[in-house]
């Protein structure tokens, strides 16, 4: 029997109307997203199902995606499916330690509150950046930015596809090259600054003083750390990555092929959109992708 792997989108993908059907048709999803409101003091279900200025701005972006994934994967739960090991997209690891029961869905909630509000205040607004660079090799890359202080590789995604982040300059400059060396494209993302760059170490740090009063636990299934892309197992090693993996890069091909070789045949994205299912088509044609959205595309998983 191959293994099934639950994968969580990140910052990004969020949009308008997004786990609406799974609050108003759903007991449970209602329920997530009304403790979650009871947690933060705001209405989360207004931040994500009406047109507002808010949902594009870190700290909110953040708990509205995590609370999404969330009641889509406590519905998944309750109508008994379930993972052998989970991963999750930067933020999108949050829902992957809710699936491997290492951190309780409010902790879940409460922290990337914290990790968005501090990630927001990181760098004044206007001065990181992040761009896609599609059509040329991680290694090349890595050459290439190497040189240029200020800037790194954030997003290892799938084969021709990376992000880089770092200040505006050096982000501006390292495209240049990029181009130079036989880059199809450099695409800056729209985006609130240089996430996964070393400009955001201090935050990571911050992040690591409000997690000393989280409660975590041993993964009851293993899910894969961005930083290593490799399996975690044991609860010392949770707090740690965390703190590293807002100045870290996102080695997100490497844990999809780390999942693959342990016999992952079946991948399920949660959450909105179709960005992970793109990347996994593109880092392998062995495997099944579904996606999850929308109430009715738990049909696919029978």
């Amino acid at each position: 029997m191959g293994k099934t792997a639950f994968i969580f989108p990140g910052q990004g993908a969020q949009i308008c109307g997004m786990g609406q059907d799974f609050y108003e048709h759903t007991d449970t999803g209602r329920k997530v997203f009304d403790r979650a409101s009871e947690l933060l003091g705001f209405s989360v279900p207004e931040l994500c199902f009406t047109p507002n200025d808010r949902l594009d701005i870190t700290e909110f972006t953040q708990v509205a995606m995590v609370t999404v994934s969330t009641a889509m994967l406590k519905v998944m739960e309750e109508r008994g499916y379930h993972a052998d090991v989970a991963a999750g997209l930067s933020l999108g690891e949050y829902c992957a330690l809710e699936a491997a029961n290492v951190m309780t869905a409010d902790d879940a909630i409460l922290t990337v509150r914290r990790r968005g509000i501090l990630m927001q205040e990181a760098v004044p607004a206007g001065t990181g950046g992040m761009s896609a660079v599609l059509g040329i090799s991680a290694e090349q890359i890595n050459e290439i930015v190497d040189k240029i202080e200020n800037v790194q590789v954030a997003n290892y995604n799938c084969p021709g596809q990376s992000v880089i982040s770092g200040t505006l300059d050096a982000v501006s400059e390292a495209a240049e090259r990029l181009k130079e060396a036989g880059a199809r494209r450099v695409i800056p993302l729209n985006v609130s600054g240089p996430f996964h760059s070393c400009l955001l170490s201090e935050a990571g740090e911050k992040l690591g003083q409000f997690l000393e009063h989280v409660k975590v636990s041993d993964p009851v299934i293993p899910y894969v750390a961005n930083v290593t892309a490799g399996y975690v197992t044991s609860k010392d090693e949770v707090k740690p990555l965390l703190v590293r993996q807002v100045s870290s890069s996102v080695r997100w091909q490497q844990s999809v092929e780390a999942m693959i070789a342990e016999g992952v045949d079946r991948f399920v994205e949660i959450g909105p959109g179709k960005t992970l299912t793109g990347f996994v088509k593109k880092i392998s044609r062995d495997v099944a992708i579904v996606n999850i959205e929308k109430l009715d595309d738990l049909e696919k998983l029978k």
